[in-house]
């Protein structure tokens, strides 16, 4: 489970990075530290024409993901686009006593965790296309990117996540948002044979770290593979996206069980640091089917991972 000092060090990382995102990055940086110590100071942006303002976290989760090449801002026209799409400051997650949750833009969530605001205010998914298709979500968490995917459109969501606190809390954030019709949760491990997969007893800020793998122990939930959720929720794979967050398991899954990833017509995997230098080898698998684009692999010092979006060729 990684210290706060260590998320700290992550987040200043990912700022230095942030001299290749905007303009006025050094005043960004010092102005981000000051509220950190607990400061009330604004953060506005600059890039070319463009001038916007940011909160310190969308800031935060902008320059972690500029390290490692995963956010694409620009100014067209005298409007921003963060990862192609217009970007419109949209405020803050903003505590509701009426539902004891955060609400923004009428999004409930019962608690934000690091990954909303890079789903949500970083434009980490943007480019799929989900609208009126199935989507296997692979490492649902607390499910931020399954109520994203049925917020843009999709007819189901299939919601596969092992950890039993970020499960629970799935459950709660699917209700808040009535996605009851829409997201369908799996409290299971995905893995390429049928078995158990052993889930690690830490916090839920922490699983977001770990690689549930197969095995057996105390805290252990069934394994599913794809094969399974293809027959169980009846999903036509040729028009679904497959969505992997698993922290590791895609080292497991797409060199063992590719006879079923290749089915889906669209990837989203996000691959992690236990795998980097076998990074090729997975490209290597992925580009017998699919044409892939791979952000933050050209960054040669970084080591912690980034996203691979594939198309069926």
């Amino acid at each position: 489970m990684p210290s706060r000092v260590t998320k700290a060090l992550m987040i200043i990382k990912g700022a230095l990075y942030s001299r290749y995102v905007f303009d006025n990055w050094l005043s960004l940086l010092i102005r981000f530290a000051l509220t950190r110590l607990g400061f009330d100071v604004r953060l506005m942006a600059r890039v070319g024409d463009c001038t916007f303002e940011l909160s310190p976290e969308v800031f935060g989760c902008l320059a972690v993901r500029a390290s490692y090449g995963a956010v694409e801002i620009s100014c067209v026209d005298g409007e921003l686009y963060i990862n192609g799409k217009r970007y419109e400051y949209q405020g803050v997650w903003v505590y509701d006593k009426s539902c004891n949750c955060y609400v923004k833009n009428n999004v409930r969530f019962k608690q934000i965790h690091w990954t909303i605001y890079q789903v949500f205010d970083c434009g980490e998914y943007e480019p799929s296309n989900v609208e009126g298709r199935v989507v296997v979500d692979i490492g649902a968490y607390v499910g931020d990117s399954a109520v994203y995917f049925a917020l843009r459109g999709a007819r189901r969501v299939v919601a596969v996540e092992p950890h039993s606190g970020a499960f629970a809390e799935m459950l709660d954030n699917i209700r808040l948002n009535n996605m009851e019709g829409v997201i369908i949760p799996v409290n299971a491990g995905l893995a390429s044979k049928p078995g158990k997969v052993c889930v690690n007893n830490v916090g839920i800020d922490a699983t977001g770290f770990i690689y549930h793998g197969p095995g057996d122990c105390p805290n252990a939930v069934p394994a599913v593979t794809l094969g399974e959720l293809i027959n169980r929720f009846n999903i036509n794979p040729s028009d679904a996206v497959l969505k992997i967050d698993c922290e590791g398991c895609e080292f497991d899954i797409i060199p063992n069980d590719y006879e079923h990833v290749r089915l889906f017509r669209e990837l989203i995997l996000e691959y992690h640091y236990p795998g980097f230098n076998r990074l090729d080898d997975l490209l290597v698998i992925l580009n017998r089917d699919y044409k892939c684009e791979v952000r933050g692999y050209k960054i040669k010092d970084y080591k912690n991972g980034a996203l691979i979006h594939c198309i069926r060729k």
